[in-house]
């Protein structure tokens, strides 16, 4: 186990973390969860031994192992993806260098029966047996593995870490550390830099991993799969739940509840002991009395109120201008970047209102297409066409880092207002948690978190109808996240969103575009609708399937390629597509209505009551209905297959 005891960190006047006392038991999933700048990441790395608290111990077995995926994280240049990766079997690469060695002696040697012959011939036997229990015989092959969960393709792993971008080299860093297998595994934000299929995969892996684990993370789905039990650091102290964090979340609103009603209880308790000992007090005979009761007052523990860091950004999206009825046609989109095609002539159409998710593996062209559809970045080729009217609001990947950081809050925001707005520049702000002498701070000095309000809080300075965001979740903390996705349902505009958050996503568009292989595929819904009609674990398994769904908006031709489908075509599958919804819904609702006249037959007494003759044609009635739906539903789904 890793037992912390007392930790105490203080930045200047700031207590980060008050004499802080936590115990990590083997085989633990643990979810380290809390606002941001509450201390989580100091807190593991003091845990991991990166850094040393003020004051305070962290003890665990010596002969333990520890890996940590932290924020900071480079590699080395020069190394392919693979030799970066097999790093990982440090000892067994070493044993493969002595055995190697060895067997070269024993090639030239000729003294076989030498007492120095047969020590060669021990050696090698033992450094074989390790090599064989470290995994040597399987490392390459292990190692490919789980980068190609990660997302890596088989042609990646002799191109040069060099090559890919900070969010591949963690991901680089994650399979080395998965493939060690220690014995307590930190990880932090590790899904930051993962699109979904690869977070699925690393939900998967984790669940059967040996390792003890701690995991901070804002994405709350990938919190549930994966962990056991949630520390929540507020304000200094540590709070623990053996729960996972939507439990967790439950359990907290109780326990805050409990402890104010307890808290109230004991208030009444005092303050009535305290008037009868000022009564007994002013008369003589019951002052003996008055001092024995304020004795026992003087004694009572008082029940304290745990501190909340309640603060939250307050944002809400202004009107939406009236666009025309088509808000983007696009047609025969393609985009190379030199040698390497990203988007082969695809279409999209975009009306009023619509609310639409790019989902997909990184570097499939979800963001390229964004860029291009609001005419940030050219297209290749291909016809693309705003619609009346449209007025974009973009909120971009780097959005905040493309602050510029030699200006403060306030001259941030006053160079994308317009002028009639700037008496209420500070107001904004104050919604966005930047109050008082915050709005004088340069952008340079703020947090990842901070930025992030700052760039959502430029988006409310005009008036807009297609809000474009892409990963606009990254830098924020839960509660944030919370209160920016209640905004974006309440918006009245359209919408396209580029995100690999299931739980930020759910119940946030009503059409989900798949990218694959250059392609888009359309499905109608958010991403669990797609996840649970795909039925997969793993989202790679679509490349494996042979059955095309329907809701692709690709066709074969005859010579076995991919031909794009006319917009009619598009309209018409769309039509379907609808169809089958409906006759779905209308099969359920029959469904649940029979339930609900089944179990009123089930109880003691029905048939005896007159409503019963009544209840028994309408049971008949909708099994009738029931059968009629199903086979009509059958009828569209053969229909939308064809």
């Amino acid at each position: 186990m890793i037992t912390a005891a007392n930790i105490f960190v203080k930045y200047g006047d700031r207590v980060l973390l008050d004499s802080v006392n936590i115990v990590f038991e083997t085989g633990q999933r643990v979810g380290l969860v809390g606002r941001n700048g509450a201390g989580k990441s100091t807190m593991l790395k003091i845990i991991a031994g990166y850094q040393s608290p003020d004051s305070g111990t962290i003890t665990r077995p010596s002969a333990s192992t520890l890996g940590f995926l932290h924020q900071e994280m480079s590699l080395p240049k020069g190394k392919t993806v693979m030799a970066e990766t097999l790093t990982a079997f440090k000892e067994a690469l070493e044993l493969q260098t002595k055995i190697d060695a060895i067997n070269v002696q024993l090639g030239e040697r000729t003294d076989y029966e030498s007492q120095a012959y047969l020590d060669l011939i021990t050696d090698v036997s033992d450094a074989g047996e390790r090599f064989q229990l470290l995994g040597g015989h399987t490392m390459e092959a292990d190692a490919e593995r789980i980068l190609g969960g990660l997302g890596f393709k088989s042609s990646d792993m002799d191109r040069l870490t060099d090559e890919f971008s900070g969010g591949w080299q963690m991901r680089i860093e994650l399979a080395k550390m998965l493939l060690q297998k220690p014995d307590y595994l930190l990880l932090d934000e590790p899904t930051n830099h993962l699109d979904i299929e690869s977070i699925i995969w690393l939900e998967n892996f984790l669940k059967t991993s040996p390792s003890t684990l701690i995991v901070i993370s804002h994405d709350k789905q990938f919190l549930d799969n994966v962990t056991n039990r949630t520390v929540e650091i507020e304000l200094g102290k540590a709070y623990d739940y053996k729960v996972a964090y939507s439990k967790f979340m439950v359990m907290r609103k109780e326990r805050r509840e409990m402890q104010a009603a307890a808290f109230a209880n004991q208030q009444k308790v005092i303050a009535q002991k305290e008037r009868t000992i000022s009564r007994f007090m002013a008369k003589a005979t019951k002052t003996k009395m008055a001092q024995s009761m304020k004795k026992q007052l003087d004694k009572m523990e008082r029940i304290e109120i745990d501190s909340e860091d309640s603060g939250a950004m307050r944002l809400k999206f202004p009107p939406a201008p009236r666009a025309g009825s088509i808000v983007i046609d696009a047609k025969k989109v393609t985009k190379d970047y030199g040698a390497l095609k990203v988007l082969d002539g695809v279409g999209l159409k975009l009306d009023r209102g619509d609310r639409v998710s790019f989902v997909g593996q990184n570097g499939q062209g979800k963001t390229t297409l964004a860029k291009i559809l609001i005419n940030e970045i050219p297209a290749t080729d291909g016809d693309i066409n705003l619609g009346h009217n449209v007025k974009v609001g973009y909120y971009a990947q780097n959005q905040s880092d493309a602050l510029q950081g030699d200006r403060t809050v306030l001259q941030t925001m006053e160079a994308q207002s317009p002028e009639e707005l700037r008496p209420k520049l500070r107001t904004i702000l104050g919604s966005f948690m930047f109050s008082g002498e915050d709005v004088e701070k340069k952008v340079s000095v703020l947090s990842g978190g901070e930025r992030a309000r700052l760039a959502l809080a430029c988006l409310l300075l005009k008036p807009i109808n297609l809000l474009v965001l892409d990963e606009p979740t990254n830098h924020l903390d839960i509660i944030s996240k919370d209160v920016l996705k209640k905004a974006i349902q309440n918006y009245d505009g359209s919408l396209i969103i580029v995100s690999h958050d299931r739980d930020f996503l759910a119940n946030l568009t009503n059409r989900t575009i798949e990218f694959r292989d250059k392609k888009l595929y359309e499905h109608l819904g958010d991403v669990n609708f797609f996840l649970e009609k795909r039925a997969m674990d793993n989202m790679r398994q679509v490349e494996l399937s042979k059955s095309k769904h329907p809701g692709a908006v690709t066709k074969g031709n005859k010579k076995g390629g991919k031909k794009e489908l006319t917009y009619e075509e598009q309209k018409a599958l769309k039509k379907k597509e609808r169809k089958v919804q409906n006759a779905e819904r209308a099969v359920e609702k029959l469904e649940e209505e029979i339930a609900a006249i089944e179990a009123k037959m089930g109880e003691p007494g029905f048939y005896e009551s007159e409503a019963s003759t009544k209840v028994m044609e309408d049971y008949t009635a909708k099994k009738k209905d029931l059968d009629a739906a199903v086979e009509k539903w059958d009828q569209l789904v053969s229909e939308l297959e064809g």
